[in-house]
């Protein structure tokens, strides 16, 4: 089985209000990139992939005008994918839904969210002291992970799909409220990852096999504010000391390593500037799935050899988003 994590950078900027595709010559929310371009190499990238599923991150928008299921759906369609049915989970109202793309033929997927005292249902608010003045903050994920129940031929399988907050530090007008506003996000998107490992916990306890998988716009010495923080938010996730842990073998090769190539998963053009590629996204299993043959990719166009090889998927990578898909095929 086949099961991706794929950022679509402003998907939703290719549809209609009815969800069709618009896919004519106007720009998209990608920079220099036509809609038709973005659409094109978004269905050679989708078809290339042949997935059972996909989390799709950045999915398209559902509000009163608009429905996440319609729009991809409609994509899958003019594709022939078969990931062709779409489920959404609690949404939100950045433009920017998550969403799961699946083969109804080989998986069944219904959105299931839990929710108790320990670990809230993720539409809710939990509150942590986060900038430690004895006094708990409000903390509400701008767009709530999708818990996804998923019955496989291998039998029941839990995802979870997470798009935790941006530490960048937009709306900045100086280096000193840069500083300041980065500081506050890493102390959001470290406590909305807290959050995330109290579910994950639960799930560990009870036996369930567990996927976590998306955009943790965070990762293992990636940024100064590490060495404040003392920890990323997703080795939070992972599980640390004696905790029961999660693996992904990409956050494996960057823990503890101060020097050497590092894995990618995004790539950001920068005015006048070289490209900044980062380990943004991740696809995290329980220990039972470790057994299951699982074996990770990132179709990064310059990374991996076939995906560079192939110039029309080459091309279409580039042009699709600003993230690259994550591939776990897995015996189930």
């Amino acid at each position: 089985m086949r099961i991706v994590t794929y950022n679509v950078e402003w998907f939703n900027t290719l549809f209609d209000d009815a969800g069709v595709l618009i896919d004519d010559d106007s720009w998209s929310g990608r920079w220099d990139v036509t809609k038709a371009q973005q659409t094109a190499g978004l269905g050679t990238v989708f078809s290339a992939l042949d997935a059972d599923a996909v989390m799709i991150i950045e999915a398209p928008d559902t509000s009163p005008h608009r429905n996440t299921r319609t729009a991809l759906e409609h994509f899958a369609d003019r594709f022939g994918l078969r990931a062709r049915q779409a489920i959404t989970g609690f949404t939100n109202d950045t433009q920017q839904e998550i969403a799961l793309l699946f083969d109804p033929d080989v998986v069944s997927a219904r959105h299931d969210p839990k929710g108790d005292d320990i670990a809230p249902s993720f539409e809710t608010e939990i509150r942590m002291d986060v900038d430690i003045d004895a006094h708990p903050d409000p903390i509400r994920w701008s767009k709530p992970p999708l818990e996804v129940a998923l019955t496989t031929a291998h039998g029941p399988v839990r995802l979870i799909g997470v798009h935790a907050k941006s530490k960048a530090p937009h709306g900045a007008r100086n280096d000193a409220e840069a500083t300041r506003i980065s500081i506050q996000n890493r102390r959001k998107q470290l406590a909305q990852c807290i959050w995330l490992r109290k579910r994950v916990a639960q799930h560990l306890a009870m036996g369930d096999d567990l996927i976590v998988l998306g955009d943790f716009n965070d990762g293992p010495g990636l940024d100064e504010y590490e060495k404040l923080f003392g920890r990323s938010g997703v080795e939070i996730v992972l599980g640390e000391g004696s905790e029961e842990r999660l693996f992904d073998p990409h956050a494996q090769m960057v823990l503890g390593r101060r020097f050497g190539a590092a894995p990618a998963t995004a790539r950001f053009k920068r005015k006048g500037e070289p490209y900044l590629q980062a380990l943004l996204d991740y696809i995290m299993v329980s220990p039972g799935l470790r057994n299951k043959s699982p074996k990770w990719q990132i179709w990064h166009p310059f990374d991996h050899p076939d995906c560079y090889a192939n110039a029309a998927l080459r091309e279409g990578l580039l042009v699709a988003s600003d993230h690259f898909p994550v591939v776990l095929d897995i015996d189930l």
